[in-house]
């Protein structure tokens, strides 16, 4: 059923679904695990993980992580309606060290949101200056020309 035995060297996540490391299930199937955070960033933060060991989202089969975000919408509703302090949800998916990932091991936060709770992002200098539709339009291009690469589906220009 769970298969963290490749690539999970010192890995808390193959522990914590393999049943070796303690944790507070919340939702397990075939394909991945609910837990709560032990770190949370508000009361009733979840992490949801493949039942496979992946380093990156890329390393991972696009059923399962399609199936992570099916899961993190039931959770969504679940903390809404759980009465936990819930007046919006967010999900966070860290993919490799410069986006903020520490542990090696695809998961998906999701956690409840409440005014003034002080969870936020920070936005670079450039963020405000934004980009002419030529340069959209350039970097769309790179970025089609690489999902056509083994993708399934169509890829289209909608530029005017």
């Amino acid at each position: 059923m769970f298969d963290c035995s490749i690539n999970m060297n010192d890995c808390i996540f193959c522990d914590i679904v393999s049943g070796q490391a303690e944790a507070t299930l919340v939702w397990q199937d075939d394909l991945v695990s609910a837990f709560m955070d032990i770190q949370p960033v508000n009361v009733g933060h979840i992490d949801i993980v493949p039942n496979v060991h992946a380093s990156r989202l890329s390393d991972l089969p696009e059923d399962t992580g399609a199936h992570m975000f099916r899961i993190a919408q039931r959770i969504a509703h679940a903390l809404r309606q759980s009465g936990i302090p819930c007046e919006g949800v967010n999900m966070f998916l860290a993919d490799g060290k410069a986006a903020m990932q520490e542990i090696f091991h695809v998961h998906l936060h999701v956690f409840p949101r409440i005014p003034g709770d002080g969870f936020g992002l920070k936005f670079g200098e450039d963020y405000f200056a934004k980009p002419t539709r030529a340069e959209l339009e350039e970097v769309g291009e790179k970025i089609r020309r690489a999902i056509g690469q083994g993708a399934e589906g169509d890829v289209v220009n909608r530029a005017p």
